[in-house]
């Protein structure tokens, strides 16, 4: 994937929950790798709840966005609708059977799930994928 923010292509913008649980830092660390492996970007959930304009504006006009929340609870979801953003695609670790708890002893097969389910969210396999959004934050 390509260090530039201002790419063009099929963005797919990941907005991923780092909530203090185990299903929150696997939500975390999904986003990671799909970035890392160039299927998209992740983005900073944080400032764009901070209502920081260019996170906001960038979220508002990324034509793909996909919120990974850790569980039923929906941070981030709730961040997307406290500012009347889109919630355009949406994954709850809960809801694929990851059990929540305080364990940080991350295992790649939860990780590796997650990442199929937020891929499928777009209808891309698990080896093809997005690219990074156009964006003026990161």
């Amino acid at each position: 994937m390509s260090d530039v923010c201002c790419a063009t292509g099929s963005p797919v913008m990941l907005l991923a929950c780092s909530g203090g649980s185990n299903v929150g830092q696997l939500s975390n660390q999904a986003a990671v790798e799909l970035t890392q492996e160039g299927w998209g970007k992740m983005f900073c959930l944080a400032g764009i709840a901070g209502h920081l304009s260019g996170f906001v504006q960038s979220a508002r006009d990324v034509p793909d966005l996909v919120v990974i929340d850790g569980c039923s609870l929906g941070c981030g979801k709730a961040i997307l609708e406290h500012l009347d953003l889109p919630l355009k695609r949406y994954v709850v670790l809960t809801d694929l059977g990851i059990e929540k708890n305080k364990d940080f002893h991350l295992k790649q097969e939860e990780i590796d799930r997650v990442k199929d389910a937020v891929k499928k969210t777009t209808g891309a396999s698990s080896t093809g994928g997005g690219q990074e959004p156009s964006c003026c934050c990161t």
